[in-house]
């Protein structure tokens, strides 16, 4: 059969293989290194993941030493940031490019000037945002502000991150605030509870989270819809639930952020329906670009297509 011829050709082939290379016993080897692999997954799935959090604090280490190089700017300038911020969007965006090929397919969606709602899908390490937020930087020269959860601000050292980068936890008045001066502001409706409790079909988990719509129609803009595909970056949350459990990923996978078409402003909407008309554009997005379920070996290929 062919299972039985299966196995012969496979010892010609190793025989073949050990003659070519000049080694004796190449099975041995393989066998070997099938267990060296076997050994090292688990490690290499939980320290990945761990080597984008390296690259937040390395972050943080060069805005204070940036902070210091400058402190006697900082009483005669507006913008003491905007070098930093550069230099951080341009490395983060390298970084984007070579681990992951990053692209953003309608930037031009995004406005020159003006305020914008910006409504993400967050994912377990929303690492496809700092890249998407490095990005507006370079090509729109705008800092886009994000309401980040609270127990972001509670992780030693990331206090001024969030400062330089103007991160905020609210509340409503503040966002609105923000919109009318004519600033661009990202929200997650889903928030941690999104990114821990999601799966590899990509659910979208608002519950009844309507207060990012009531920001919209307060401050009177149009809402920008925002997915990035990708297959991996996922809690493990079945005996956890903290945003500090085990996590696993960091592959480099392919990475790709798309804008949907922006949704008007309507005086006429309500906050409940426009919650709905945005969950229903986001998970558009979704159900067009992103491969259900996820998977980590396809996700890779597509660096390679």
């Amino acid at each position: 059969g062919l299972g039985q011829d299966s196995v012969p050709y496979m010892l010609c082939l190793i025989h073949i293989l050990e003659e070519w290379f000049g080694v004796e016993q190449l099975e041995d080897y393989l066998n070997f290194a099938n267990y060296l692999l076997w050994v090292f997954t688990p490690l290499i799935l939980l320290i990945l993941p761990y080597f984008t959090i390296f690259l937040l604090y390395l972050t943080i280490i060069f805005l204070h030493i940036y902070k210091r190089k400058n402190v006697l700017k900082e009483a005669y300038s507006h913008n003491l940031w905007d070098g930093a911020r550069k230099t951080v969007a341009t490395l983060w965006d390298g970084h984007a490019a070579v681990w992951h090929g990053y692209e953003v397919h309608g930037m031009e969606k995004i406005p020159e000037d003006g305020p914008a709602l910006i409504i993400f899908y967050h994912g377990a390490i929303p690492i496809d945002f700092y890249y998407f937020m490095a990005k507006i930087f370079i090509h729109k020269g705008r800092t886009c502000r994000v309401v980040a959860d609270h127990f972001v601000f509670k992780i030693p050292g990331f206090s001024l991150l969030l400062d330089v980068f103007c991160a905020l936890h609210g509340p409503r008045e503040k966002c609105v605030e923000i919109l009318r001066s004519g600033h661009l502001l990202a929200i997650s409706p889903g928030g941690v509870r999104e990114a821990l409790i999601s799966d590899e079909t990509y659910n979208i988990v608002w519950g009844h989270r309507k207060g990012f719509a009531q920001v919209a129609i307060d401050a009177k803009v149009v809402n920008d819809c925002v997915y990035s595909k990708t297959g991996l970056f996922r809690w493990l949350y079945e005996k956890f639930r903290y945003p500090f459990a085990p996590m696993y990923g960091g592959f480099p996978v392919k990475l790709r952020t798309y804008l949907g078409d922006p949704i008007p402003y309507d005086p006429k909407i309500t906050a409940e329906e426009l919650a709905e008309k945005t969950k229903n554009a986001v998970q558009a997005l979704i159900d067009k670009h992103q491969r259900i379920p996820g998977n980590i070996m396809s996700a890779l290929l597509e660096r390679f297509h």
